[in-house]
């Protein structure tokens, strides 16, 4: 899907988003949000959407949230918590390398049109020794998941995919370490990770 028709996608999801998957993904967004280092005191969130990720991260944290979508924005900006919110493109991030601690990854990877461009995005402004939490659906190496496969093309068109396989997309960034990998929602086809960005890239 193209970034004009991911736009348009989101602009008709704002207004029903948070009913349809706060109260699916809450508990998941807490979890993985719970004993953020006490350095991380510049927080990206990539993908902000409607902002359900703010009630869960700790005060007196520098948050930036970033989406595609004005729509989502304008909903995220009512949710009364600091936040500077930048209308922006997950991959091309307007932010200096190595600009921020902690980068929240929820429900975007799965959406963006080059989830690999978009990981590299994120490891360019990720500081060493700065960490990503991240929560998606994703394949595992060699999982048949046949359903999920074939549906891949119309959901696609529905502004997600159903057939990434993280390891690939991970494959790319050496200067990640996988710090844990839970299998969630969906008999774990929903995944909450911690990566590390390692002090040499």
């Amino acid at each position: 899907m193209s970034r004009s028709s991911l736009r348009r996608a989101y602009g008709v999801w704002a207004p029903i988003y948070d009913r349809a998957v706060s109260g699916f993904s809450g508990p998941l967004r807490r979890q993985s949000l719970t004993e953020l280092p006490e350095d991380a005191r510049r927080i990206l969130i990539d993908g902000i959407g409607t902002g359900l990720d703010l009630p869960y991260l700790p005060a007196g944290r520098e948050v930036l949230g970033i989406d595609l979508s004005r729509a989502m924005l304008r909903r995220a900006q009512g949710r009364g918590q600091a936040v500077w919110l930048v209308e922006a493109d997950a991959e091309a991030l307007p932010l200096a390398d190595q600009s921020v601690d902690l980068v929240v990854l929820h429900l975007i990877l799965a959406v963006v049109p080059d989830a690999r461009k978009a990981l590299a995005e994120v490891v360019r402004v990720l500081r060493p020794g700065g960490e990503i939490r991240l929560l998606d659906k994703f394949l595992r190496p060699g999982e048949r998941a046949w359903l999920r496969r074939a549906i891949a093309p119309l959901s696609a068109a529905l502004a997600t995919h159903t057939d990434l396989v993280f390891e690939d997309i991970l494959a790319q960034e050496p200067s990640l370490v996988l710090i844990s990998d839970s299998p969630t929602a969906l008999g774990g086809w929903f995944r909450l990770i911690r990566l590390r960005k390692t002090a040499s890239v």
